[in-house]
């Protein structure tokens, strides 16, 4: 067996330094630092890391040997901003669990195994239904919407007109995200981003958001809450090649494991997420904007099951996090491994909830089919009107109209006026009239 050969060149001055008084008398504390993640397995920032050095280790060259680790395991993924430099990452353990999840977890074929299981009950269609509310809703509430889920989910599943801006901005979320959906199958495009901010902002403030419109200055800043710039995005001036080149970049195909260049599309689309909000291409609506592109190019992929998993339920419980880190990528680099780890914690906590959901909706079917046999109703019901009761019960939809009846059901208006005041005269249900429709709601008596 050969001996490796001994390496020559010009000496590492970082090594040097190590090899220096006093730094040498603490050269195994030093060495011990070599790694690009900390003794728990996080992936932290300087800032927070330099807390946790050992008392009389100079900062800065514990900074130099953390960086040194990582960059030997950086991947580089495109270039971004003016001028340009390179969007890097590391593929964490964490990162690799997320992967992992949402490939067992979030695929269209473990969507279609879960309808399956559910068999054609249509409540699940219900549950579904609710869960893309959820997104649309979540979404505005991050940025700033006053609406209430209980307020927003009432106007989504009764048709109602918005009546302030902040609920015209949950109307053009949910827009935006069925947009994505449908246009899952389309290449990225300077158009198709430009198409789902028109979506998404068109008539809350047209002045303030110039729906569609790209900014054409370098007046446009992000703040924290207390006015400071945190971020000054890249000039105006190329913002469309540049966008050009992103959407280049995500059409070309990544999904080879034999190839070098393979990344999984959970990773490609949280990139994708970042460098929107990293270019801030609009006037405002640039994050809504993100996260919906995430969502597409997560559906492109063939992870359906995301149309029912809200990511913004949890960003907008972390804004300060989800802020961070995005700062912490611009500042370290453009080390895009710190917005990948907290997408991804992210991303493990709904797919989690959306899992536990559906197992909760399996076992609410088989006590609700239980609660039938032993009350009497199993034969006094048609299907139409136990999948409506079951939903009632289960605290799904806590108001019911013919109108989203029908959708729901898959059957006429007709019909589903019929099936709601067959529930009345049963004494399941009650209904009043609010403005010019009726409205159905559980008898008190009928909720436990």
């Amino acid at each position: 067996m050969k001996t490796p050969p001994t390496l020559m060149g010009r000496s590492d001055p970082v090594f040097d330094r190590l090899l220096r008084s006093p730094h040498k008398e603490r050269l195994s504390d030093y060495l011990a630092l070599l790694k690009p993640l900390d003794a728990q397995g996080r992936y932290l920032p300087f800032d927070a890391l330099r807390h946790r050095w050992a008392p009389g280790l100079d900062s800065t060259l514990c900074w130099a040997l953390v960086k040194k680790a990582r960059a030997a395991q950086y991947s580089r993924l495109l270039p971004l901003g003016e001028p340009a430099r390179w969007l890097q990452l590391l593929l964490t353990p964490l990162a690799q669990k997320a992967i992992s999840a949402v490939d067992r977890q979030a695929t269209t074929e473990v969507l279609e195994y879960m309808t399956g299981q559910i068999g054609e009950r249509a409540h699940f269609s219900y549950w579904l239904n609710d869960l893309i509310e959820d997104e649309a809703i979540s979404s505005s509430q991050l940025e700033g919407a006053a609406t209430t889920t209980r307020v927003a989910k009432d106007m989504l599943k009764r048709h109602r007109l918005p009546r302030t801006p902040d609920e015209r901005m949950v109307i053009g979320n949910f827009k935006m995200m069925n947009v994505a959906w449908e246009q899952r199958y389309e290449p990225l495009s300077v158009e198709l981003i430009a198409t789902l901010h028109r979506v998404g902002v068109e008539g809350i403030d047209d002045s303030q958001y110039s729906p569609g419109a790209f900014r054409s200055n370098d007046d446009v800043v992000v703040q924290d809450g207390e006015g400071n710039t945190v971020h000054s995005p890249p000039p105006a001036a190329g913002l469309v090649s540049r966008l050009q080149a992103l959407a280049k970049w995500m059409n070309q195909s990544h999904n080879n494991p034999h190839q070098a260049d393979y990344l999984h599309p959970l990773i490609k689309a949280i990139a994708l997420h970042f460098v929107l909000g990293y270019e801030h291409p609009f006037r405002d609506g640039n994050g809504r904007v993100a996260r919906a592109l995430f969502y597409w190019f997560m559906f492109k992929n063939d992870f359906s099951a995301f149309r029912y998993i809200a990511i913004s339920v949890l960003l907008r419980n972390a804004p300060l996090k989800y802020g961070r880190s995005y700062l912490n990528t611009e500042a370290d680099d453009l080390d895009l491994t710190y917005f990948i780890e907290f997408q991804c914690s992210v991303v493990l906590r709904a797919v989690g909830s959306f899992t536990e959901a559906y197992r909760k909706s399996l076992d609410d079917a088989q006590q609700f089919d239980c609660w039938l046999r032993d009350s009497g109703f199993l034969d006094r019901l048609t299907e139409k009107q136990r999948t409506l009761f079951q939903v009632a019960r289960s605290g799904m939809a806590k108001e019911f109209t013919a109108v989203n009846a029908s959708e729901n059901l898959g059957c006429s208006y007709r019909m589903a006026s019929a099936t709601l005041n067959g529930l009345v005269a049963l004494k399941l249900f009650e209904r009043r009239k609010m403005g010019r429709e009726w409205v159905f709601f559980l008898r008190p008596q009928q909720a436990t």
